[in-house]
């Protein structure tokens, strides 16, 4: 996988961490439920894209539009499904990042990726891409039919325990979701995502799992 963004770049002392997490966790600390996707799903990328912001390290998240079908409202990592015309997973994060939020790729200094997971309900493969912007900058959608908009979300607060909470879905499926004030919470696979990694690097904070809140009627 070829890493991409400005080679003049470097990466903060605080993402350190990630950087060396990323060399060796495995797809089964990160989803163990459904941690390899079959041979027959459709490779996709998303991008964890990391800054430093007004208010300490934060992460970029999207809110996708409440026009859409599917998971109207629902809080996500820019990314999508990968095209004939991309090279790897990189290409693809940084690629739906432009035109999702319009991120330029070249002010990004991607530095690893974490294992390829399975997200069964739609049979994606997808790859989180790990990148650092080094000069945030407040971003508009550029899609907006498919973008409602976007968070420039600090991880201490990701953190704090009082913004951490459980959601069931009708299905019965149970998991970790994070308040980030918007009417539908940051829950699914990139809340399962964000959780397990904050926990493997050690920068989880207790918090009570048995608070259950229910999701949204927009879903």
């Amino acid at each position: 996988m070829k890493l991409e963004g400005s080679s003049a770049m470097t990466l903060p002392d605080w993402l350190t961490p990630v950087e060396e997490l990323a060399k060796s966790v495995q797809a089964e600390q990160l989803a163990p439920r459904f941690p390899h996707p079959p041979s027959d799903a459709r490779p996709a990328a998303v991008l964890i894209c990391f800054a430093d912001g007004e208010n300490g390290p934060e992460l970029l998240l999207t809110r996708r539009a409440t026009t859409l079908r599917s998971h109207p409202g629902q809080i996500s990592f820019p990314g999508g499904a990968s095209d004939d015309t991309d090279d790897d997973a990189v290409t693809t994060a940084l690629r739906e990042a432009e035109e999702e939020v319009g991120l330029d790729p070249a002010d990004v200094f991607v530095f690893g990726a974490l294992p390829t997971l399975w997200l069964p309900p739609s049979n994606f493969a997808v790859t989180s891409v790990l990148g650092y912007w080094s000069s945030p900058r407040t971003l508009e959608p550029v899609d907006v039919g498919e973008v409602g908009s976007i968070l420039h979300h600090p991880i201490h607060l990701l953190i704090d325990p009082a913004n951490r909470f459980s959601v069931e879905h009708p299905t019965g499926w149970r998991g970790p979701a994070f308040e980030v004030g918007s009417e539908v919470p940051l829950w699914g696979f990139t809340a399962g995502v964000i959780s397990r990694l904050f926990e493997e690097l050690g920068w989880e904070k207790p918090w009570d799992e048995s608070v259950t809140r229910p999701l949204p009627e927009i879903l």
